[in-house]
């Protein structure tokens, strides 16, 4: 499905219900799988959650989660424990070519028995479940933080516990604090100091709720919505100023693209700055927050801002090389930018390119990153279903703030 995109009246001004945190919710879900007496409210509807939900439900022997790279980490690390249970975990073409060697060799050491099905290093596995002993195990720390969150999140039912060793600069360091901060408000007991992770296995937790926040990632088309806007008001639910997700840092962020936010009880206010003055560039190292990258970019493209955006070489294995993605789509829209392996360059402009058309790469994030811009121009949006993947209201929710959204 492609979609014609554009915003007439250039006011942004609504109250929408954002599904919860992704991030959130699929750590909880396995949890939930290990820990049966935990209960989730406002779990996140994305695809990539129902498929985890599906694979931790059902009794087949062949898990396919097609593109959810979160499930396809946390689930190989679940099967491994599951004893007596064998299983085929597999995705998508694109997943297949998705590393997945250090977390299996960690497994491994932990007492784990995953094959390869075909290239060594990448799904699908053959995992044969079983009581895993534990113990101590090291991981470079710049690899994705999904690798070191799954070993966590399985880490109270080895029989050892587990100490985990990092090795240099950590990646994506907010969303280890979530996976830790989540064991800690289960009940499980963690210990996090210089290099070093410590949990001590434990077989039980007390009967409980746990309510997911709403999903930061998501807000951020909507920071990007007020920021483009010639007059805004938004309001998003429901949200915290004590956030475990590190993409809420959109917050200062956004603060210099002229977006004021608020909080009031479980919500956010968002508001467009009258007369403000934009900075000719902005630098950004997002080495703990990757996945807003291509909002930013886009944002700035859209208000004549220059970017440098640094620390992104996790871009690289996502739904698809997203630096390259946004570089390909963002010079068609008359875009001066240049991409390394691990960093974005924009130069500032306003020099636009009206009635393109994004391709998405099949990856959420590409099609709601480049939406708000209708705000300035007309363009289309190819493949538009794909944000589906984290945030199936997407679309309804843009016409709520009354973007003008046609099928082609």
């Amino acid at each position: 499905m492609s979609l014609k995109i554009n915003h007439s009246s250039k006011t942004c001004s609504g109250n929408l219900k954002i599904t919860g945190s992704k991030s959130e919710t699929n750590r909880l879900l396995l949890l939930k799988a290990l820990y049966p007496g935990l209960q989730i409210l406002n779990g996140s509807n994305s695809d990539d959650s129902k498929a985890m939900n599906h694979a931790l439900s059902t009794d087949s022997n062949l898990i396919d989660i097609h593109h959810a790279g979160t499930a396809m980490r946390f689930l190989t690390a679940f099967f491994a424990t599951q004893s007596g249970r064998e299983v085929l975990l597999t995705g998508s073409s694109r997943m297949q070519e998705r590393p997945i060697g250090v977390l299996v060799d960690a497994l491994k050491k932990l007492g784990a028995d995953i094959v390869y099905e075909n290239q060594e290093g990448f799904p699908p596995l053959r995992i044969k479940g079983k009581t895993l002993s534990g113990g101590k195990v090291t991981l470079p720390a710049n690899i994705s933080s999904q690798y070191i969150s799954a070993l966590l999140l399985i880490s109270p039912l080895l029989q050892d516990g587990l100490i985990l060793t990092l090795e240099g600069e950590i990646t994506s360091l907010p969303y280890l604090k979530m996976t830790l901060s989540l064991l800690e408000r289960i009940g499980i007991d963690s210990h996090f100091e210089s290099d070093k992770i410590r949990i001590k296995p434990q077989k039980q937790i007390e009967p409980q709720i746990q309510t997911v926040e709403s999903d930061w990632s998501s807000a951020s088309y909507h920071y990007s919505c007020a920021a483009l806007c010639e007059e805004g008001k938004i309001v998003l639910n429901s949200y915290r100023n004590d956030s475990l997700q590190g993409d809420a840092l959109l917050i200062d962020i956004y603060k210099k693209l002229g977006v004021k936010t608020s909080f009031k009880p479980n919500q956010i206010i968002l508001e467009k700055v009258k007369d403000f003055q934009l900075p000719n560039s902005i630098e950004l190292n997002l080495v703990e927050a990757p996945d807003i990258a291509q909002t930013i970019a886009v944002s700035c493209f859209g208000l004549g801002v220059g970017c440098d955006l640094l620390g992104l070489h996790t871009l690289k294995i996502k739904e698809t090389d997203r630096l390259i993605a946004l570089e390909n789509e963002l010079v068609k829209l008359g875009a001066q930018i240049r991409v390394t392996d691990d960093s974005l360059h924009l130069s500032p402009s306003q020099n636009f390119k009206a009635n393109q058309t994004v391709a998405t790469y099949n990856d959420h994030r590409m099609a709601m990153a480049f939406a708000p811009l209708a705000l300035k121009i007309s363009l289309q949006i190819a493949d538009a279903n794909v944000v589906t993947k984290s945030y199936p209201d997407f679309w309804n929710d843009l016409q709520e703030i009354d973007f003008e959204i046609v099928e082609k």
